[in-house]
């Protein structure tokens, strides 16, 4: 077993960034994430890495789709308008098919709301993040570990596919402190006969883009894209379940909404209540299958979320709308307590 290091969850991404082969980071401070930004600053030079604070949010992810064209692993991270600032550019990165990592540690809207947790991005990063038919592979850690591990996973898919991958973080991940193991092991990145990386006059131009004119041109580059998502739902869809063998309600949460779950779920345990908790560890392609399994014996879902309630359509669609959904939630920076969860539990959430 390897020394565990004591780290924020912020530094823990920066870190197994490091540790996946990322050399190059563009960022625009904003709280809560900023950190990452700090732990960048200090190690990339160091190893002969890129650190650049951008002018912008927009210049940050510009610059991604410039060293992702390139063929390198590339990086960049901010809070929920920053992010929100940045959906043109991953539009621009769907469209070219390139593979970057975007880091989201959200916090509550909409606007500039404040600087505490939120999950209420559900929306826009399952659903595009930007203009145009396209999906991100979307990962929602729920430990420090997580955050590191899901990073370098996040490389790895956003390579294997050529698409875009997100760390779906929350404020509260970003900020606690736990011990990680950072020994994991990284799988090289792939040849990228496409990358711009000079002829040297032995090959034609590759060239990046995602203009096309064409009417017939784009509509087939959409179709031939969608394929590929459609083998990343049959393929990577993550999750975990806790308790679910014998439970009659099912308590579904991400993140730290999640750990907040697991401690209602072992309470009412103790009161004689059977609940278990499905817990999406991929936002997107979202996790369909323990829900079909589910809903054939559960008596009622219960969606705990830190927002007005956005993933809750999604278990919806999943159910077949089969059994009742109901929401537990907090929203603009407040997080649901287990006593809360466990009232819902007991008396139903809101449907």
């Amino acid at each position: 077993m390897s020394e565990k290091v004591l780290m924020k969850g912020n530094e823990a991404i920066a870190e197994a960034a490091i540790l996946a082969g990322c050399r190059h980071y563009f960022g625009y401070p904003i709280t809560p994430q900023t950190e990452i930004a700090a732990y960048m600053a200090k190690k990339m030079p160091k190893i002969g890495g890129v650190f650049l604070q951008a002018e912008s949010e927009i210049a940050a992810i510009n610059m991604v789709y410039g060293v992702s064209s390139a063929g390198k692993r590339v990086m960049t991270s901010s809070s929920s308008p920053g992010i929100s600032l940045k959906g043109e550019g991953i539009s621009y990165l769907a469209g070219a098919d390139l593979p970057a990592l975007v880091v989201n540690v959200q916090r509550g809207g909409p606007g500039l709301g404040g600087i505490q947790p939120s999950q209420s991005d559900y929306f826009q990063a399952t659903k595009g993040g930007g203009h145009g038919d396209f999906h991100m592979i979307v990962l929602a850690p729920a430990s420090v570990q997580e955050m590191a591990e899901l990073t370098v996973k996040g490389f790895e898919l956003a390579d294997k596919y050529r698409v875009t991958s997100m760390i779906m973080a929350d404020g509260t991940m970003g900020q606690m402190m736990e011990p990680v193991e950072l020994d994991f092991e990284v799988a090289p990145p792939p040849e990228k006969p496409w990358a711009t990386t000079g002829t040297k006059m032995s090959r034609p131009h590759n060239i990046v883009n995602s203009l096309s004119l064409v009417p017939e041109e784009l509509e087939q580059f959409n179709f031939e894209r969608f394929e590929r998502y459609k083998t990343i739902e049959q393929n990577e869809a993550l999750y975990e379940e806790y308790m679910m063998d014998d439970a009659d309600i099912c308590l579904v949460a991400f993140g730290i909404a999640a750990r907040v779950s697991k401690n209602a779920v072992n309470e009412a345990r103790k009161q004689g209540i059977k609940v278990g908790l499905i817990r999406p560890i991929t936002l997107w392609p979202f996790p369909v299958a323990p829900f079909e399994k589910a809903a054939e014996r559960v008596e009622r879902f219960i969606s705990v979320e830190l927002s007005m309630g956005q993933m809750i359509e999604d278990i919806k669609l999943a159910v077949k709308c089969k059994k009742p959904v109901e929401l537990c939630n907090r929203a603009g920076g407040m997080i649901p307590s287990p006593e809360q969860v466990l009232e819902a539990i007991k008396n139903g959430g809101v449907r």
